[in-house]
């Protein structure tokens, strides 16, 4: 009898093998193509933590993306990480490295003396999927200090030999000791109000406030200028998800913000900062616009007219009704302003 049903179950597999292979040819490769996405998808939900909290702490000219996992990690998405120590938030293909593999930014020979320190360090990439579901890699937040700490050691140890800092490290040099002592003002912060009780009593985002401020005494291209629902309004207007672990936005996002935001400031403003902007060797400029305003006048303005353009933006169901309620608010400097006909803001 065992012998039967072993027999039997062979035969079984052999059926299953048999319907299987029918099933797949009868499917499109795009079919299949999707199938196995799909059971990709499941075997990486199931195997990768999501996110308990996440949010945005502003650092910079951008947003640090962040969350905690379920076994209380606190984890920098990869693109904030680079971003926050001076790096191309560009990497190469996919997550950039493998899990185990040595982050990009710590493989150069400059270094080497100091391997024993990168060897202490939390350097693995995470894996995680963000309360929405989607997927998503970072780096262990005690990362990002320990990375700043090394560049900075490597500054000293330069200095106290009489040697000559690599020009090359310089800016992630700059980055780190900006980080480093915002940081460290934020943590005896933190410090003090946990002492006390007053964590229960400050404002949610007071600590990432108070970061900010520090940076925008430091250096003005590291504050951020753009509240980040400006983004996220554009992507509504043109139906696109807001991505929460990258910066990279759409190319044309440029063209609409000169058309937005700098063609209405001042009259020829708009030409004035292209001609002042440096531009790399594809023509291409090297910073944002507004880093060119005067702190006494034009970051001002720009502040409120980015308040109300805003504003204009969060009562408008799409771009077109948003750019005829600009036109009307903000008009362009030297340009005709249209009366609007019928049914035009409906």
């Amino acid at each position: 009898m065992l012998y039967y049903v072993s027999m039997k179950s062979k035969q079984d597999n052999k059926n299953y093998s048999a319907m299987g292979k029918a099933r797949a040819k009868s499917l499109s490769s795009a079919q299949r193509s999707d199938i196995a996405k799909k059971a990709a998808e499941e075997r990486w939900n199931n195997t990768i933590p999501e996110a308990l909290s996440e949010g945005e702490m502003p650092l910079g000219e951008n947003n640090l993306t962040c969350v905690v996992l379920p076994d209380e990690t606190r984890v920098i998405s990869q693109a904030a990480f680079l971003g926050a120590i001076g790096r191309s938030r560009s990497f190469r293909g996919g997550t950039g490295i493998t899990a185990t593999e040595m982050p990009f930014f710590l493989q150069s020979s400059i270094f080497q003396p100091y391997k024993d320190e990168v060897s202490m360090m939390p350097t693995d990439v995470i894996e995680y999927r963000t309360k929405t579901g989607k997927r998503a890699t970072g780096y262990n937040a005690l990362l990002l200090p320990a990375v700043a700490e090394l560049y900075l050691k490597i500054r000293d140890d330069c200095l106290s030999k009489g040697l000559t800092v690599p020009s090359r490290l310089q800016p992630y040099i700059t980055a780190s000791d900006i980080l480093i002592r915002g940081l460290a003002e934020v943590g005896i912060i933190a410090l003090v109000d946990e002492a006390t009780g007053y964590q229960h009593l400050r404002a949610k985002n007071a600590l990432a406030n108070i970061l900010e401020e520090f940076i925008a005494k430091e250096i003005r291209p590291w504050v951020k200028t753009f509240p980040s629902e400006y983004y996220e309004n554009l992507f509504r207007f043109y139906g696109m998800d807001f991505p929460r672990n990258t910066v990279k936005k759409p190319q044309f996002f440029g063209t609409l913000t000169n058309d937005i935001i700098y063609s209405r400031l001042a009259p020829g403003v708009l030409d004035e900062l292209k001609r002042q902007t440096p531009r790399n060797n594809k023509g291409k400029l090297k910073q944002h616009l507004h880093r060119r305003l005067t702190e006494e006048s034009g970051h001002p303005k720009l502040k409120e007219h980015l308040s109300v353009v805003i504003a204009l933006m969060k009562i408008s169901p799409d771009y077109k009704t948003f750019h005829a309620y600009l036109d009307r608010t903000l008009p362009r400097y030297n340009t005709t302003l249209q009366m609007p006909l019928g049914d035009e803001l409906k």
